[in-house]
Order: structure tokens, then sequence, then C-alpha cells
């Protein structure tokens, strides 16, 4: 490491110092702090909230950036994945998603403490990427992929429970930011304790782990046995991340920025980078704690510090793309078995409209009331009419454009996992939505609207822009896409976990819902989905090539640049509209062109038109269980969608294989 680095690294430490220290003579100054042994009863209040608030929290802010930077360094090694860490693979949304549910459901799970749920739910996640993730080789696009997709499955399903039990709502909320907050010096034990029984086996696994960095094939012919290794830097790194969420939330990115900052400050050798990866992590998390306690010292308003290192890891994603070797196999529908081809596919689409019809028509007509079920009479099909039609047309319209973007996306990369949530779209226009939210004292329908559509093109364009400045595998943009979702969300976390009761109306909305759509609104929708699907048929000689991959494009003279760009915009633009209704948790983009496919609609024209018609029918179907499931109140669209779509996702993820 060269002498510029080690002054960097020792400037950053000492205003990390200076940042704590100015909070901290805030509160108390220096000549009244209390000393060693701290006794609470010889203590005035101010020094107890100092020895066993303000000191533990310094301390613990450089405990866990230090495990989760080791965690990232050891996941990254193992992998052989620079982007892999306890974010990007879902490790720590798995921990969150299983501490809120044993907090909502199961609090007798937690009477031992939050380590043991924490550790279950990380492992869970880890093995279940780790199983993807073998059937493609590790292929570091493909784990980052699949592990983010886990990580938007696990967030939409305890935004779900959260949103569900709304005494828990500010709670949870600021504990899911990562706060660091401290009551005591209990936390930071046994934190250290942990970081140092990960250091252990990290020094014990160095030697191993340089072996396997000359491959599988050459570590194997050395002898080494490459299964174990693997597992046993895994459970190590699992074990770090999962410690640091029970102990403190979720907090994002740093174990992808402590190794990639220490790979680019010269530490080229495994071990030079797991002894510098954990240093740069606890100075990058006590920098962001720093600069929290600066804000709060300065406003008054505190919020969660994982919140505010999120804000790191979209730029640095985008930073490391390019940067990433190897490629992702590309994910066709053969991987799932040879795919059915329909010699009449008309028929199928046809039966799929009536099919579509039918069932806006029955579900208008049925419905629950007190009493139960109910079929209902002419007059009160005429009451209900024009309070049901808009929320039906705006459902199945919004389908219909998700799906759309979905068939797109699909086509576009090779990947079948491909979906408009990991697009960035999604993220952006749920950032615009919050934007307006909080910076308008009263925030009507149309600037929700306007805030929500500009999101949205943002997030569009700033992908557009990466695309179009760099010719990537079109694999990549998709990941180019999560890192915009992942910057969106972050901000949108910062915003929320300040515990200001406006949480609650974005909530609601990222959750989804089309009660409040009035009919203009539903026939704009419609009619825009219905350009959209037109738009798309125009491309079919696009849709049909590409899946072949770049070399059969550029020999056949396809624009290929230019077709990205085009086909990118349509499926933002699809992404955009039905978000607006739905929310971004929906996963009908993904589940709707796999079962046009699979159906045997293999042509892009009949492949585009039945996912339009399958992604409506489904969003229908949403719409109705949300109406019905919790009588007499009414679930999140969205979310009814999204609890829908993660078990087709599992299923899919477990059967696309190399």
């Amino acid at each position: 490491m060269s002498r510029a680095a080690q002054i960097g690294l020792a400037g950053a430490g000492l205003l990390a110092l200076a940042l704590w220290a100015w909070a901290a003579t805030g509160m108390l100054p220096v000549a009244a702090w209390p000393r060693l042994p701290f006794r609470a009863g010889e203590m005035s209040l101010d020094q107890i909230l100092l020895a066993f608030g303000m000191m533990p929290r310094g301390v613990v802010a450089l405990v866990a950036g230090a495990a989760l930077g080791l965690s990232g360094a050891l996941l990254q090694t193992v992998l052989r994945n620079p982007v892999a860490d306890p974010t990007t693979l879902g490790i720590s949304s798995g921990a969150q998603l299983a501490l809120v549910l044993a907090t909502i459901f199961a609090p007798g799970l937690l009477v031992e403490g939050r380590w043991p749920v924490a550790m279950a739910g990380a492992a869970l996640a880890a093995a279940l990427v780790l199983a993807v993730g073998a059937r493609r080789g590790f292929a570091p696009v493909t784990m980052v992929i699949v592990g983010m997709l886990v990580g938007l499955t696990a967030s939409a399903v305890a935004t779900a429970v959260t949103l569900s039990q709304g005494q828990y709502l500010l709670s949870l909320v600021i504990w899911n930011g990562g706060s660091l907050v401290q009551q005591d010096w209990s936390g930071v034990l046994s934190l250290a304790a942990v970081l140092a029984c990960g250091s252990l086996a990290a020094a014990l696994l160095a030697r191993p782990l340089r072996v396997l960095s000359l491959g599988v094939e050459g570590a194997s012919g050395l002898g080494l046995n490459v299964a174990a290794v693997r597992s046993a830097g895994i459970a190590v790194a699992v074990g770090l991340a999962a410690a640091v969420s029970a102990e403190l939330g979720l907090i994002g990115f740093v174990g992808l920025a402590g190794p990639a900052l220490a790979r680019s400050l010269g530490a080229r050798t495994i071990p030079q980078r797991l002894v510098l990866s954990p240093v740069i992590g606890a100075l990058i998390l006590s920098l962001c704690d720093g600069v929290v306690l600066a804000v709060a010292g300065a406003s008054g308003e505190m919020f969660p510090t994982g919140a505010l290192t999120g804000l790191i890891g979209g730029p640095l994603l985008i930073w490391l793309l390019p940067r990433l070797r190897g490629s992702t196999p590309p994910g066709r529908e053969a991987a799932e078995g040879a795919a059915p081809r329909l010699a009449r596919p008309m028929l199928l689409l046809l039966g799929l409209l009536a099919a579509l019809i039918a069932a806006a028509l029955v579900l208008v007509w049925i419905g629950r009331v007190p009493g139960g079920w109910a079929i209902l009479d002419a007059q009160s099909f005429s009451d209900f009419l024009p309070m049901r039609l808009p929320r039906l047309i705006a459902a199945a319209s919004a389908g219909a454009a998700l799906a759309t973007a979905g068939a797109l996306l699909q086509r576009l990369t090779g990947n079948p996992l491909a979906s408009p949530e990991v697009l960035g779209v999604s993220g952006g226009a749920a950032l615009g939505f919050a934007a307006v939210v909080y910076l308008s004292t009263a925030a009507t329908g149309p600037m929700l609207y306007a805030g929500t559509m500009t999101g949205g093109v943002i997030a569009l364009a700033l992908v557009a822009a990466y695309v179009m400045r760099r010719d990537m595998p079109a694999e990549r943009i998709l990941l180019a896409g999560i890192a915009v979702s992942a910057l969106a969300s972050a901000v949108l976390s910062a915003m929320m976990a300040s515990g200001d009761a406006r949480s609650w109306t974005v909530l609601a909305w990222l959750s989804g819902s089309s009660s409040a759509v009035l009919m203009p609104g539903a026939l704009a929708l419609a009619a825009l989905a219905l350009l959209l699907w037109g738009a798309a048929l125009t491309t079919a000689r696009w849709l049909t090539i590409l899946p072949l991959g770049a070399g059969v494009a550029g020999g056949l003279s396809l624009p290929l640049r230019r077709a990205r760009l085009l086909l990118i915009l349509l499926a933002g633009l699809a992404t955009g509209a039905a978000t607006v209704l739905v929310g971004p948790l929906s996963f009908v983009g993904l589940m709707a062109p796999h079962m046009a496919r699979r159906a045997g609609l293999a042509r892009p024209v009949h492949h585009v038109t039945g996912a339009a018609l399958v992604g409506a029918l489904l969003m229908l179907l949403a719409d109705f269980g949300a109406r019905m499931a919790g009588f007499p109140y009414e679930l999140p669209l969205g979310l009814f969608a999204s609890l829908i779509g993660a078990p087709w996702l599992l299923w899919l993820m477990m059967r696309t294989g190399k």
C-alpha cells in the first residue's frame, strides 16, 4: 500500500474521530466526561448518556464496519466475485425478514436473543442464492442478480408484514434502516467476540483461499477440498453479516465498499485484502455515523446510519460493473427443459382474451358482504359498477404493461431472471413519489403522479446513459438497473427511517393500491398499455435475434446499441406507467412472460401478446384477492401480487440451470 493511501486512511480515521468527538462534546464538555470504571450510580444523566450511549455507539460502528468488511472480503474471495457482499447476495435481507417475522408472529423465539433467528434467516437466504449460483458456475453477474432478487422478495414480504401491523411500523422501519443507537456495552462486546472469531477463522483460511484463487481445477489438482473451503468461507461470512443484522439492523454495502477500496489502494494478495478490508469497513461505517451525528446536532433530526451507508452502494456497484470478469451464462428457456411451440398459437391467444373478458365480468358481479359471498343483483351491480370498473381496467392495464416490459427485458438479455423490478425504474418512481410526499405540505394527485413519473424517467435515463457509453453484455444492463434501484432504495430508506409519520403514506403507496383510481386515469393507463404493446410488436425482428447473442446479432447487421436502447426505453415507459398504480413490488413482469413461453408462445409477436394477456389476467386476480382476502379491509394490490409471485420466483430460480 502506497504512502498516500496510508495518509488517506489515517485522515479518514481522524475525521471520523473528530465527528464523534464534536457530537460528544456537544453533550458534555471533555472535563466532565466520566472516568473508568463507569458506575452509573455515581454519574449524572448526561454522563450516563455519554458513557453508555455515545461511547459504545462510537466503538460499535468500528466493530460492525470491520465485521461487514471482512464478510465482504471473504465472499468476494471465495466466489471470485468483486461485487459480492451480504447486501448484493441477499444475506442481510434474509436476516431482516426472519427477525421481522419473529418479532410480529413468534416473539417467543427472541427470548434467547435475536442472533439465532437472524442466523437462520441469513443462512436460508445464502443457501438459496448459492444453490442457484452453483448451477451457473458461480458467474459473478448471475450471483448478484439472483441475490438482489432474493433480497427484493424478502423485502416485499417484510414490508407486507410490517404494513399489516401498524403498531410496529415506525420501530421496524427505524430498525430495518440499521440503527447504531446503544444503551450499554453488551452489543459492543458481543460483536467484538464475533469479529475476533471471524478474524481467526479468516486467518486460518487465508492459505487455502490463495490456492482457491487459482481456479477450481487448479486448486483441486493441488489437493484442495474446494467444497469444504468454500463452505467454510461462506459460513464465516454469513455469521459475521447475520450478527451485525441481529444487533444493529440492515446496514448495506459496507461489505462491498471495504474490499473494493482495499484493492484500489494496492491490496493485491488475499491476506492483504483480508486485513485491509475490515479496517476500511470500520472507517466507512464510523464516518457515516459521524455524519449522522453531525446532522442530528445541527438539525435535531436523527435517522439510522445504515440508511446512509446504502447511498454509496449504487454508485460503487456501477463503478465496478466494467471491471467484472466473465459473463452471465445465457438463461434461455432451454435451461428449464424444451419449451413447447404451438402450431396454432392464435387459438391460445383468443382463449386468453376470452378468459380475461370472462374474469372481468365475473369479478364485477360477485363479492363479499357482511353475511358472506354474494352475486350482485341488477340494482347493486349498477351501483357498484362505477367503483369497480375503473380499478379493474387499471389493474388489467398495469398487469399488461408490466408483462410487456418483462417480455422485452427477458428477450433483450436472454436471461429468465430479467424483470421490470430490477431495471431501476420502479425504484426511481418510488423515490419520486416519496420526494413529493416529503417536500410538499399538501401533495395533490397530479403532483404525486408527476413526481412518480419523473423519478422513473430519471432512473431510466441513468441506466440508458450508462449503457450507451459502454458496449456492455446485455445481462449487465440488468445489473446497472439493480445498482440504480439500490441507490434509489437507499435514499428512500434514509427519508423514511427518520421516523416521520409520513413514512406510513410512503409505505402504503409502495405496497400498491388501485382503490383510488378514477375512470380517466384507468382509461389513460389502458391506452398507454395498448400503445406500448403495439410498439413492442414492431420490434419483433430484434426480439427474435437478440436472444441469440451479440455475435449473431452483429452478423445479421442488427444495430445492437440502438436496439438495446429502444427496448430499454419501451420497458421503462411500461414499467413507469404501471408503477404509478401498483407500486414497485409486483412480480407480474417476471411471471407472465414465463407462463406465456411455457404455454408454447415462442415467436416474439405471440410471446409479447400472450405475456400481456397473462399479466392482465394475473393482476385482475390479484386485485380481486386484495379486495376479498382481508374483507372488510383491503390488502395492498402490489404486495398481494408480489406474495403470489415470490413462490414462482423461487421455483423458477431453482429450475433454471446452466
